[in-house]
């Protein structure tokens, strides 16, 4: 489970900076991936599904909102 929430923290600094980026005019994701569109949109859709996963799934694994996980041993 560290693994896809290591994932899912990734996709959403990423689209967080495109979304950053975009108040500029620049659209990272499509810059770098332009060339596929439909890679380009399987990115936008990872993105959502992990902001949809630290909704439900975040206070299960942040240390800061579960204080017992302060002492809990890494695996």
């Amino acid at each position: 489970m560290k693994a896809l929430h290591t994932i899912t923290w990734v996709l959403l600094v990423i689209g967080g900076l495109n979304w950053g980026l975009t108040a500029f005019h620049w659209n990272a994701v499509e810059k770098i991936l332009g060339a596929w569109p439909n890679v380009v949109m399987v990115i936008y859709v990872l993105v959502g599904l992990s902001a949809l996963y630290e909704i439900f799934n975040h206070k299960n694994t942040c240390k800061m909102c579960n204080p017992g996980m302060m002492n809990k041993p890494t695996m």
